[in-house]
């Protein structure tokens, strides 16, 4: 692959006022991104899918460029704020001018695999004038994943860069401690999304005694292996996700290897394939849980800092599930200042609704909300809060639900 002339082609094909798509997570197209950075490429509009924590943000937009995205990027673009499966819906109703899109080097004739990150680039494909395919070396040919016919592509650069990783590194005592309790609510047989990140992590090597599991997810990571390997996974079940995230060493394992499916959003969130999944339980970070149940994942001391994600997705699809269940897992507090992560009322926007949440779990137990009316959940809720938070919930929710006399509903 003739690198340095595939990127000046690449850079050479896009177009002022363009429209045009490139996804996130491992699927960045590093080059593109760079060429951004650098102030290579006339103006045009960028829709993408970067990740916070996996694709770093632009520092800034040249004059005229614009950036879409459902992550929010700082100052940086436009953040739409849905869900994956919304941000698909959204994608499926635009049109492109251009695609540019990674894949592995082909293995059969001119079908060359999406690897491990198809994300939304199947739907954008299909809403393309133009597609530009980039083949990477380094990205994993799975046989199970999304393919592109190179024929379709009116452009095919060869250009090879490392994939973006993601690591989480140790769990720690904390997270331990909650993937303990969360780990109690998934047996055998169960289908099981979780998202990146130490609990998850940690979470799933506490499942490596269970058999038959089957992993119907949106990021997928590292700590899938060890559960491949040790007989944990459904051999008969095509494991899937719209992407695996992790490692250099994590993408050389998949290289080639089957039963692992990476498709489009499409599918992967689509409420009737979850539905057919039976028995899902969806586990998800949040930043903070009310007393209400419902949940915040996207700000922080009113800022935005992420998204839904397929948060939103996966835990309608369990709670509607009846062998199912929605799990959200928290620190009690924030690290460094020890404010409590269970609060009277969410400072944030309601990401998850409370009719989504059925358990939610912290290092101090898990409070079971399903079956309970408002005060049983506060009780359960206040209950797995820190100690030292505890008095002054409990004495708030006591504001909130009696204000009259009455019960909140």
């Amino acid at each position: 692959m003739q690198t340095r002339d595939g990127r000046t082609r690449l850079e050479g094909l896009l177009r002022q006022g363009e429209r045009v798509f490139m996804g996130g997570s491992a699927g960045e197209v590093i080059p593109l991104t760079d060429a951004l950075a650098a102030g290579r490429l006339p103006p045009f509009e960028l829709i993408t899918s970067l990740v916070p924590g996996v694709n770093p943000a632009p520092a800034g937009l040249p004059p005229g460029m614009q950036l879409t995205n459902p992550f929010p990027l700082g100052p940086v673009g436009r953040h739409l704020p849905l869900s994956y499966g919304g941000y698909c819906n959204w994608l499926a109703g635009q049109r492109f001018d251009t695609c540019v899109v990674q894949v592995a080097p082909p293995r059969r004739g001119r079908m060359a695999s999406l690897g491990v990150a198809a994300e939304f680039a199947p739907v954008v494909l299909r809403r393309s004038a133009r597609i530009i395919a980039v083949v990477n070396e380094a990205m994993p040919d799975l046989p199970d994943a999304a393919h592109l016919d190179l024929d379709r592509a009116a452009e095919v650069i060869g250009l090879d860069f490392a994939l973006r990783e993601s690591a989480a590194g140790a769990p720690s005592a904390m997270a331990q401690a909650i993937a303990g309790h969360i780990a109690r609510f998934i047996g055998n047989g169960a289908a099981v999304q979780v998202g990146l990140g130490k609990v998850p992590d940690a979470l799933l090597a506490r499942l490596a005694d269970r058999r038959g599991l089957r992993i119907q997810s949106g990021m997928v990571s590292d700590s899938i292996r060890p559960l491949a390997e040790g007989g944990a996974l459904d051999p008969r079940w095509l494991h899937t996700s719209c992407v695996q995230v992790g490692t250099a060493a994590h993408y050389g394992w998949l290289r080639g290897r089957a039963g692992f499916a990476v498709l489009g959003c499409d599918i992967t969130h689509d409420p009737a394939v979850l539905a057919r999944a039976g028995g899902l339980i969806a586990v998800n970070g949040a930043i903070e849980v009310d007393l209400f149940g419902q949940a915040n994942l996207e700000m922080a001391n009113g800022r935005p800092i992420s998204s839904v994600g397929g948060a939103a997705d996966f835990a309608r699809a369990a709670t509607l599930d009846p062998a199912g269940c929605s799990i959200i897992g928290l620190p009690a507090t924030v690290p460094g200042t020890e404010a409590s992560r269970i609060v009277a009322r969410l400072g944030g926007v309601v990401s998850l609704p409370r009719h989504d949440v059925g358990l939610v779990v912290t290092e101090h137990g898990v409070a079971d909300l399903r079956g309970q009316d408002a005060e049983g959940r506060a009780e359960r809720l206040i209950a797995v809060a820190a100690p030292q938070h505890r008095a002054d919930l409990a004495a708030a929710w006591d504001r909130m639900a009696r204000p009259r006399g009455g019960r909140a509903g």
